[in-house]
């Protein structure tokens, strides 16, 4: 059983032959390239040579134009790219119309050099459609063995549309192919080159079955229309863009590399252990592995922003990894924020209850002894409001986090301090 998400109903199509759903490869009309491998020379026309960028520069030139083109989807760009760096599978789940294949598609024809595969999957779809038809020429030497060539098993990049729909059979496969990178073919049990599968549903998984290979998708972003009127309407008038910055496979290759030598303070790991404590009293528990996955997330998205070490602004990501049910991505959201950020929301709230203090304190008296009481009442709150802010100040310093905004806090609450006794 799948569960609708956002009552979104669940996408028919109804009536189509064939070669019209699955024509991806001979002439979609999103995508010229006539192949679902990338190899040999680009053309001007889909490809921006510049060989004079650093892989890295490349990326950022593609993320950049890939904003410009998915407008609200400045997240999942970056969990998209993230994942392809770490080698994980994505998630996305939406209604129908939302772009998710196109960005896919998108993001994999701007790796020169990979294979990518796309495949809308139903109820109906049969092995052959992804894995590859019978070897005739085997079956005569008793071997039940596929030709892979141009299909799932031969690709470094994959997308498969309502993932969730096909047979048991087949999520077995898809799920020994994105879990282990291997397939078991005839006789043989061969290594798939595949770097980061893409699946796509505008529904949630129910069933049992369907819970293994739902947990294999490390990164999940809901999605949905867009929402702000301008941004709407510039998307309604973009045209399909001329030049496109690409890299290579051994580039994007290299950059795996270089991501998995990110620095991750051990701070860092500390917090990811506090975040899942946290997460726990409100019963919301993630895997071990999916935890332990998640710091090659963290990594990359560290080297996506050109940092050679991970820093605790990275853990914000994590509320697209750890929840289970779109219902608790917002709790931890909150979660991650209150253990990140809690020190500056709560000396931001001392901030306030010293204005508060000295609007008292300024306030029309009947007296000058009531003013002068008032007066020495707000300025000995204030004075413990300063040892608060001190104590938070001193603890956020031993967990080696930014005082910026603390520091300025307290100095306004001094200057408040000053002013009062002064004045009065």
């Amino acid at each position: 059983m799948l569960l609708p998400v956002m009552q979104v109903k669940g996408k028919e199509r109804i009536g189509e032959s064939e070669p019209e759903r699955f024509s991806f490869f001979a002439h979609s009309p999103i995508h010229p390239l006539a192949h679902s491998s990338f190899q040999g020379s680009p053309s001007p026309y889909d490809l921006l040579s510049l060989t004079h960028m650093t892989p890295q520069e490349k990326l950022r030139a593609i993320r950049e134009e890939l904003q410009q083109m998915f407008l609200e989807r400045t997240e999942l760009i970056d969990g998209a790219l993230a994942a392809l760096l770490a080698a994980q599978h994505l998630l996305i789940v939406g209604p129908p119309g939302t772009a998710k294949s196109m960005l896919a598609d998108e993001l994999c024809r701007r790796i020169t050099g990979a294979t990518y595969f796309q495949w809308l999957l139903t109820k109906f779809t049969t092995p052959e459609e992804l894995f590859g038809a019978v070897s005739l020429k085997a079956l005569e030497a008793d071997d039940y063995r596929r030709v892979t060539a141009h299909k799932l098993p031969e690709a470094h990049i994959a997308f498969l549309d309502e993932v969730f729909k096909a047979s048991s059979s087949i999520l077995n496969a898809i799920l020994t192919i994105i879990n282990e990178r291997l397939f078991h073919n005839g006789r043989q049990v061969t290594g798939v080159p595949l770097l980061t599968l893409f699946g796509a549903s505008n529904e949630l998984p129910e069933d049992d079955e369907l819970l293994a290979l739902y947990d294999r998708f490390l990164l999940r972003f809901v999605v949905g229309y867009i929402n702000e009127e301008f941004r709407f309407l510039k998307m309604l008038l973009a045209t399909e863009p001329s030049e496109r910055t690409t890299m290579t496979l051994a580039e994007l290759q290299q950059m795996q590399a270089e991501v998995r030598a990110v620095a991750l303070p051990d701070p860092i790991l500390n917090e990811i252990g506090n975040i899942r404590r946290e997460l726990q009293k409100k019963n919301i528990v993630a895997s071990d592995r999916r935890y332990r996955q998640s710091l090659s997330v963290l990594k990359a998205l560290a080297y996506l922003h050109g940092r050679a070490t991970v820093r605790e602004s990275d853990l914000f990501f994590l509320e697209h990894i750890l929840w289970r049910d779109p219902g608790e991505q917002g709790e931890v959201r909150t979660v991650i924020h209150g253990l990140i950020h809690g020190y500056e929301d709560e000396v931001q709230e001392l901030l306030f209850q010293t204005r508060e203090l000295r609007d008292y304190a300024e306030r029309q008296w009947n007296s000058k002894e009531q003013q002068a009481r008032a007066v020495i009442e707000a300025h000995t709150k204030i004075r413990h409001i300063l040892k608060k802010i001190e104590d938070i100040s001193q603890k956020v310093e031993d967990l080696g986090r930014p005082l910026g905004k603390v520091e300025t806090i307290r100095q306004e609450v001094q200057s408040i301090q000053q002013q009062l006794l002064t004045k009065f």
